[in-house]
């Protein structure tokens, strides 16, 4: 099931709290299925993740696993919980302190680690489980040809063409 598609890089995932809670986006475009559905369908732990990643500098697709993914409820600002990287993606990005605990941040509710006059989603331009604004970069928009959406580590460099995010039965 698709969770995220962000197909060029543009300034779309840059929404409301409202909005990243329902979903937004066609699974055929720019996409996000809805932070309160993922809480549902992770509740049980049933699932994992997939991350598909299209490197902007060679077009090549890499992937990162996670053999745990669960969203807890909005009462929890839809804190992230995952683990067991595995895959080609050079680094884990999205499993390490960077992300795993984290709670969702928006624009308009900041719930990241970065210093109290920074809000990573206000700064950057996109919701996502932010810790301090770096490592997996896929709902920011690609800047002036800069490389802010992005995975760490990425071979052939961190800027990144396509992403895409899965949930997989276990």
């Amino acid at each position: 099931m698709l969770i995220q598609q962000n197909v060029d890089g543009s300034n779309f995932f840059n929404r409301s709290w409202a909005e990243f809670k329902v979903g937004f986006g066609e699974p055929s475009g720019n996409y996000w299925l809805g932070n309160e559905l993922l809480s549902q369908l992770t509740a049980n732990n049933r699932y994992k993740l997939k991350f598909d990643l299209q490197s902007r500098s060679n077009s090549n697709w890499y992937y990162a696993e996670y053999s745990t993914f669960r969203v807890l409820t909005e009462a929890d600002n839809y804190k992230l919980q995952v683990a067991g990287y595995s895959g080609n993606a050079g680094y884990d990005a999205f499993g390490s302190s960077e992300h795993n605990g984290m709670m969702f941040t928006t624009y308009d509710r900041d719930n990241d680690r970065a210093s109290a006059s920074i809000n990573c989603a206000a700064s950057r331009g996109g919701g996502f489980w932010y810790h301090s604004c770096d490592s997996a970069q896929v709902n920011l928009p690609r800047v002036g040809g800069s490389e802010t959406f992005s995975w760490s580590g990425l071979p052939g460099g961190s800027g990144l063409q396509s992403s895409r995010m899965w949930l997989q039965c276990k």
